[in-house]
């Protein structure tokens, strides 16, 4: 194994950072225009190297906020940018900057990390687990039509790219979140903008106007398909609504836009209702289930006392967390919250699977059988799924 070291890079660094990072993922470097624009979207501090005695691997991070359960918002931290020089991987050098990367989000009391993975089989050894997933589907265009009941109050306005950098922040930052979702700092509509600004089409924003004011935005482009030219698609890129009346009339307007064939839209929540807003459900098309954030439970007793259960008896779970052996221990989660304990657990699992029952996308009864919880009292089970439980599926909609 190599001997190497872990520090912050400096400001004349990251460029660097980028390029090894771009290199991982196979993708050229960025020329001198588009570097510019990308070095905005770097927290100051926020990125970690590995050099051997030149730069072998890298991990950078921003923080934000997640919210949970029951509308908490808890400190966060996003991380991205993680890549390893192709010739330094399966040395070491991943699993210290990650660990480097954790003991540091420890020690500033952040409660979360969180990130999108390129491989499923990587970070779950860091203690990151499938916190959120997503659906992606397809509309189409000229055969589907609104309910006749469908909410129709509000206004459309359509925005230019310089306005709608102005607007959609507020508008988001405005809305009321669902389990997943985390703030977006300014380094993140950086990166928005840097994607917008070299895209090869023009990107459009609206937004809705509801009675209170702006409660809903999304963003899109249009293309043709290369073998079909005649062909377009409108790609979603982003949406939000805040109300139903928002949502509806998003796509009232997207629905009406010419010379579309088909709306993709990508990465959406699984119970987002667009085939109960259509006349005809068959309309809209599942094209594919994803998965969307892998959160760690940085600091597991205040992330367990922060959300909100559901009403069913106490169960008792006990924790292991090889990395942040503090996390360890027993946990007493009610109704009305939870708490170290010294009582005995009836159920037994690792800090990447309690990350993937926290925001309720995975019921612990699903986890049991499949291996991942010992069970130890099989009514625990029962009581475990309520617990954990949402009205909503967790969901993010937030990428980086």
């Amino acid at each position: 194994m190599s001997d190497f070291g872990i520090r912050i890079l400096r400001d004349d660094e990251l460029r660097g950072a980028s390029d090894l990072f771009r290199a991982s993922l196979h993708v050229p470097p960025s020329d001198d225009a588009d570097w510019e624009r990308a070095a905005r979207a770097y927290q100051p501090g926020g990125t970690i190297g590995a050099f051997d005695p030149d730069l072998i691997g890298t991990a950078r991070s921003f923080d934000a906020e997640l919210t949970v359960p029951g509308g908490a918002r808890l400190q966060m931290a996003g991380v991205t940018g993680v890549g390893v020089r192709a010739d330094r991987t399966r040395r070491g050098v991943l699993r210290a900057l990650m660990t480097a990367q954790l003991t540091d989000f420890a020690a500033r009391d952040v409660v979360f990390a969180n990130l999108l993975a390129s491989e499923a089989p990587i970070y779950g050894r860091f203690g990151y687990g499938l916190a959120t997933r997503y659906r992606s589907y397809s509309v189409d265009r000229h055969r589907a039509r609104l309910h006749p009941g469908a909410p129709a109050t509000g206004e459309i306005q359509l925005l230019e790219l310089d306005e709608a950098l102005k607007v959609c922040p507020g508008v988001y930052e405005r809305l009321v979140r669902r389990p997943g979702m985390m703030s977006r700092p300014e380094v993140l509509w950086r990166l928005y903008e840097n994607h917008a600004r070299r895209a090869t089409q023009p990107v459009r924003a609206i937004v809705h106007h509801g009675p209170d004011g702006p409660d809903g935005f999304a963003t899109y482009f249009v293309d043709g398909l290369q073998a079909h030219p005649w062909t377009k698609n409108l790609q979603l890129v982003d949406m939000f609504a805040g109300t139903s009346a928002a949502f509806a009339g998003l796509w009232r307007f997207l629905l009406g836009v010419d010379l579309v064939d088909r709306i993709v839209a990508e990465a959406r929540p699984l119970d987002e209702p667009i085939e109960l807003l259509l006349d005809d459900h068959r309309r809209s098309t599942v094209d594919r289930i994803g998965d969307e954030h892998w959160v760690r439970l940085v600091d597991v007793p205040k992330a367990l006392a922060a959300r909100e259960y559901g009403h069913a008896e106490p169960v008792v779970v006990e924790v292991a967390d090889p990395l942040l052996p503090a996390n360890g221990g027993a946990y007493r989660i009610t109704p009305d919250g939870a708490e170290r304990t010294g009582e005995p657990a009836a159920l037994r699992l690792d800090v990447t699977t309690l990350a993937m029952a926290y925001l309720g996308t995975w019921r612990p009864s699903a986890l049991a059988g499949a291996g991942r919880i010992e069970v130890r009292d099989p009514a625990a089970v029962v009581a475990a799924d309520v617990l954990f439980g949402t009205r909503v599926a967790a969901w993010s909609g937030t990428h980086y």
